[in-house]
């Protein structure tokens, strides 16, 4: 069954915009190869951490929301364990109903703004 997934990826601090294009290219393409999509990709940038990890303070964070089938994260999930270049990252399942509000799964809601365009 197609689930909509979000992930957020904690790059290290050193890697230029290139890099992190790269790494991202390469999660779509393992997404891709299980027959997934990523829907949105949204580069935060660098922050600051809270506390400390692996020595370091910053990191850039990148947030993407995937469409995929669950057996499909087993290779994304080890592919960004393994990778040097990740310092953390989480999958999470979208319930249904936040899924199909962003458009992700079925249909999107109807929004309001339409209906005020005509009323006005």
């Amino acid at each position: 069954m197609t689930r909509a997934y979000e992930l957020m990826v904690i790059y290290q601090a050193d890697l230029d915009e290139a890099a992190v294009a790269a790494e991202l290219k390469k999660v779509a393409a393992t997404v891709e190869a299980g027959g997934g999509t990523v829907a949105t990709t949204d580069v935060w940038g660098l922050r600051r951490f809270a506390y400390e990890i692996n020595h370091k303070n910053e990191g850039v964070y990148v947030v993407l929301e995937l469409v995929t089938e669950a057996p499909n994260l087993d290779d994304l999930d080890r592919q960004l364990r393994l990778a040097d270049e990740v310092v953390r990252h989480k999958i999470l399942r979208l319930p249904e109903r936040e899924a199909t509000r962003r458009g992700l799964l079925g249909d999107a809601p109807a929004t309001a703004e339409p209906a005020a365009a005509e009323a006005g």
